[in-house]
């Protein structure tokens, strides 16, 4: 567990994960194309985004990127920083880069600006599935991506990305709470579950909003 004797790992394991996370991926790509990501579509730093403005090539490649970001984080921390305390260098980990995607400190500070004398700062991020993704693949390999199916399945099915996502990840994380409660897995990993719960339902919280109202947008509808 945490402790005086890697006091210092820890804190680095917070600062490097969150940093990898908060490599803005989706924003720099439409830079390339001339397109400030945040203006268009809904306004996320998103591989779903991507798609509707950039093209699916684009997003494919925004989404490889950001699941790289979960595997690089869990990995650097895991087997290198901290391999002695695996449990905790994987949770604290792999909870903050997600937390860097969602609220990245680089894409805040690349899209601040400056209006009458004064430094205007909005924080910026996305809503972090694909990172996560990454470092689920790390923890827990086959049942995430028995999730990620079911996640298709559901995409294919409504056209409602945020719908596939949203029962994915419960999914997942119902799943790594059984192994916890078995003991398949360590329990320190429940502050990654907990966690990522509640990040995904608080950046979906529109995207809930608006599949409750009917008015989510479906996979395909062009960005405006």
């Amino acid at each position: 567990m945490f402790n005086s004797d890697n006091a210092a790992q820890v804190i680095f394991i917070i600062v490097s994960s969150y940093l990898i996370g908060s490599f803005p991926t989706a924003y720099l790509l439409g830079k390339l194309k001339r397109i400030n990501i945040f203006e268009v579509g809904s306004g996320n730093m998103g591989g779903t985004n991507v798609a509707r403005s950039l093209g699916k090539g684009w997003a494919l490649l925004t989404i490889v990127a950001d699941v790289g970001k979960g595997v690089l984080a869990v990995w650097l921390a895991r087997d290198l920083l901290l391999p002695e305390q695996i449990g905790v260098a994987t949770s604290v980990s792999a909870t903050c880069v997600v937390v860097g995607h969602n609220w990245s400190l680089f894409a805040t500070l690349l899209t601040a600006s400056f209006r009458e004398g004064k430094l205007r700062l909005i924080v910026r991020g996305g809503k972090g599935a694909a990172t996560a993704f990454g470092a689920m693949l790390m923890i827990q390999p086959t049942q995430i991506l028995v999730a990620a199916a079911i996640a298709i399945a559901v995409i294919a099915r409504t056209r409602y990305v945020s719908l596939g996502v949203l029962i994915g990840f419960a999914v997942a994380n119902l799943w790594l709470i059984v192994l916890v409660g078995t003991e398949w897995q360590k329990p320190i990993l429940l502050l990654y579950a907990v966690s990522l719960s509640v990040m995904i339902v608080l950046r979906h919280r529109g995207n809930l909003q608006r599949l409750l109202a009917g008015t989510e947008r479906r996979l395909g509808e062009g960005a405006t």
